[in-house]
């Protein structure tokens, strides 16, 4: 970390506080390895579009709260190589399988990835000119996704951007699907919050720039772009 010179932190081993659901944290560290083929067949299309959206400009400091296994991660050092990109993940073993797969591919860049509890991220006051989350608020309960938006302003400078990917709600098929899978294995697939999410990000102080709805298959997704 001393070799990036990464002042944005400000961290402390005995940062890590206790996890958001520790039932999320298991079956994501069980499934770390193969979480990459939901990504392939489901999420790529929109993670594109969330890349464009953001306008993330080469040189930035970047964050991703909750990695996964990194897809978009990637995505973000092609784009911002000349930047600091920082990523974080409730998982730890989610969080190491996406360290190795990134350091491999990109063994020069500029980053840092470990396993943080959203609610309490060790970053300092306006670190970072982004933050981008990927089907992230679905797993989190009403308090837990305002203390993840409240941090997630804190550490945005001013003027600086969110964006957000979520599980699409313009779908009644797809929603009863869902609503099926999240009862029989709630810690995996929570629930869909895309409908309440708007107000949920200005309640937050945010002033929300751009909203777009993708679909990948039968999996719809849309992404928010808000401004601090």
């Amino acid at each position: 970390m001393s070799e990036l010179n990464l002042s944005v932190l400000a961290y402390r081993a005995d940062h890590f506080h206790k996890t958001i659901s520790d039932r999320t944290r298991k079956v994501y560290d069980r499934v770390a390895s193969v979480y990459p083929a939901s990504t392939f067949f489901f999420h790529s299309k929109a993670h594109r579009m969330a890349l464009e959206m953001s306008e993330i400009r080469n040189g930035e400091q970047v964050l991703e709260v909750a990695t996964g296994s990194g897809e978009m991660f990637r995505r973000l050092l092609k784009r911002n190589p000349a930047g600091v990109n920082i990523g974080f993940d409730l998982s730890p073993n989610m969080a190491a399988f996406t360290e190795r797969r990134v350091r491999r591919e990109f063994p020069d860049a500029r980053m840092l990835l470990q396993a943080v509890d959203a609610r309490q991220m060790p970053f300092r006051d306006t670190s970072f000119d982004h933050v981008v989350s990927c089907y992230l608020y679905e797993l989190l309960d009403h308090e837990d996704i305002h203390k993840t938006l409240r941090e997630i302003r804190r550490v945005l400078r001013p003027g600086g951007r969110l964006t957000a990917i979520l599980i699409g709600q313009n779908d009644p098929m797809f929603n009863e699907g869902y609503k099926v899978c999240g009862k029989l294995v709630p810690a995996f697939w929570g629930r869909q919050v895309s409908n309440r999410m708007p107000a949920w990000v200005e309640e937050a102080g945010f002033r929300i720039e751009k909203d777009r709805s993708t679909r990948q298959g039968f999996y719809p997704s849309r992404v928010l772009v808000a401004q601090r």
